[in-house]
């Protein structure tokens, strides 16, 4: 593993648990918002898969854990955010950016890797992602009023433009 990966994985496995405790933040105990808890399952399998990797590595600091000052930070910008989204009734549209991120960071790590067994790992984190991102888009059609228009064919080529970047050179 070289360091363009190290800090890679470290990346996404920030951003995966930003996006961990806004979900957990979010979710509440209606059965409407199961798609946060679907989310926090997620985000917190693909921050393990990245730590594991990082855990593999020969070099010691490598091998570090996020800290526990940056854990209190996201969640307490977490729950504020969470709490500006519940007042304005926009809790969806609040996390879909933050799973789109994380999305993202999914798709430059699976895309760069040496690794086959990360990329595999990664892949099936993707398909679970992309799942969500429907529902979560759904929510937030919902939440502003629109009513979803189901046209797969599009929704394909936008996702896997948006899934996999370097192809759309």
């Amino acid at each position: 593993m070289i360091d363009a990966e190290v800090v890679r994985l470290r990346k996404l496995r920030s951003v995966a648990l930003r996006a961990r405790a806004l979900a957990k933040a979010l979710e509440s105990d209606s059965i409407e918002d199961c798609v946060f808890a679907k989310s926090t399952v997620i985000c917190w399998t693909i921050s393990r898969i990245a730590t594991g990797h990082l855990r593999a590595h020969p070099y010691l600091r490598y091998q570090q854990d996020p800290s526990r000052i940056r854990e209190l930070i996201d969640r307490a910008i977490a729950s504020m955010v969470a709490l500006t989204a519940r007042r304005r009734n926009r809790c969806f549209s609040v996390y879909a950016p933050e799973l789109q991120s994380v999305s993202r960071e999914v798709a430059d790590v699976r895309a760069l890797t040496w690794s086959a067994d990360l990329s595999e790992a990664l892949g099936r984190a993707q398909l679970q992602l992309g799942l969500l991102a429907k529902q979560l888009d759904g929510g937030a059609q919902h939440e502003m009023g629109a009513v979803p228009q189901q046209n797969d064919g599009d929704a394909l080529e936008v996702e896997t433009q948006t899934s996999w970047p370097y192809l759309a050179m």
